[in-house]
């Protein structure tokens, strides 16, 4: 099927077309004729699958010309960065329409937002946060919203943002289109289906909690206070040119991009406390090569839109099985192949095999290479036990993420997480 089989408008295929997409995913093949009809929909669909599209581009058609200044088309999103990447998408495949897309959201200057909703809005992306400040102070009309668009309703759930969520939808009208996207289901997420949607279509683009197949998965089982050299030499010796490191913690983000830079990687830290200006900045360094490790925390990482990204970590377990599934999907993208890590603790033990059960799977271990640990700072000192060690593992093995060496050096056995000097577009 090709996109302009999917009954869009000329303006808005042609808008398809200008990205460089003639094909439409699985998640768009499917969800944009049931917007189309103004049915609504619970979709489940991972990270990278399109989903975004698929709710644009019908509502978009569906929306017609402008009429009056107040929103007719709501979505809402847990993050900034997402909140952004959608309005961004609407704007690009409402190039040549005359809709006008307005987005909202927390940490920078209410000013701005309320002039661009005086001037008239149709399509209103928000965070709930600052959408229910703006509601409250008057300064947002929501009684004309036809079509409501709740975005990773799962991570929205995990946030607490449940009574925001609820207090929203009282300002909306009665009569609406819901569509609900979701990347994992829970029974949380089944109730609020249940309240929320009214005979759905239910599009379902890959088995519930399944990992992209496309993504190769490995775990290295390491002490605690080695992990942070473990991935110097991981990205060093294997010439990792991006890659996405996740921690548990906000500080935990920032003392790991200070530790990278401390061993000669480029690398900065995204998370909630960061400025939106801060946070931007970073993403761009990222995308454009000027950052090699850019470290987050789970809920920063949301939204992201960065192509063909080769390589995840996760520095640390995330405590939610499902928050694996999530955070891993930021590789393998649009059809893309990718690789993600795991380093693991021992007192992760239980950690890795909750999510091995949720995969219904084992995620291979490799042998631990031999890499080099540098002496502890005080500050290390402080945080860290060392155990007086500074060499870790033993003979370098094959399976091990290889590659050359920066520069140069002896090659070594091939391996299919080698990716040389692989840039990412």
């Amino acid at each position: 099927m090709l996109f302009t089989e999917l009954g869009l408008k000329p303006e808005l295929s042609r808008a398809v077309a200008d990205k460089g997409y003639d094909t439409p995913t699985p998640i768009q093949r499917e969800a944009i004729p049931a917007v189309l009809a103004g049915r609504d929909v619970l979709a489940g669909a991972q990270t990278g699958t399109g989903k975004t599209a698929a709710f644009v581009l019908p509502i978009l058609q569906n929306l017609g010309a402008p009429a009056g200044t107040a929103p007719r088309a709501l979505v809402l999103t847990p993050t900034r960065e997402l909140a952004a990447q959608v309005a961004a998408s609407a704007r690009d495949y409402g190039r040549f329409v005359a809709l006008r897309t307005v987005v909202i959201f927390g940490g920078v200057s209410e000013k701005p937002q309320i002039e661009a909703l005086r001037r008239g809005c149709d399509v209103l992306v928000a965070t709930p946060g600052r959408l229910l400040d703006l509601a409250q102070q008057r300064q947002l009309d929501l009684s004309h919203v036809r079509t409501f668009v709740l975005d990773e309703a799962d991570r929205m759930l995990d946030m607490g943002f449940i009574h925001a969520i609820k207090q929203i939808i009282k300002l909306l009208p009665r009569e609406r289109q819901n569509l609900l996207f979701s990347a994992t289901y829970s029974q949380d997420i089944r109730g609020l289906a249940e309240r929320m949607l009214r005979s759905p279509v239910q599009i379902e683009v890959a088995a519930r909690n399944a990992t992209a197949e496309r993504i190769e998965q490995q775990a290295y089982k390491v002490p605690k206070e080695h992990k942070r050299h473990l991935l110097a030499h991981l990205i060093e010796e294997g010439n990792w040119q991006q890659v996405l490191v996740f921690t548990r913690t906000k500080h935990g983000a920032n003392r790991l991009a200070q530790q990278l830079e401390g061993s000669g990687i480029r690398s900065s830290a995204i998370h909630g406390n960061k400025s939106q200006g801060a946070r931007v900045r970073a993403l761009a360094d990222f995308k454009e090569g000027r950052v090699t490790a850019l470290v987050a925390t789970e809920v920063a990482a949301r939204g992201l839109d960065i192509k063909e990204l080769p390589y995840v970590v996760n520095y640390e377990l995330p405590n939610v099985p499902e928050d694996y599934v999530h955070r891993i999907g930021r590789t393998a993208r649009a059809g893309g192949s990718g690789a993600a890590v795991s380093l693991v603790a021992p007192d992760e033990a239980p950690l890795l095999r909750d999510i091995e059960q949720l995969l219904k799977r084992s995620i291979p271990v490799a042998p631990l290479p031999t890499f080099k640990v540098s002496a502890p700072t005080a500050a290390d000192t402080a945080r860290e036990s060392t155990g007086g060690a500074h060499r870790q593992g033993g003979q370098r093995p094959h399976g091990s993420f290889g590659g050359q060496r920066r520069g140069g050096g002896r090659g070594r056995a091939p391996n299919s997480f080698s990716r040389g000097a692989r840039r990412s577009v």
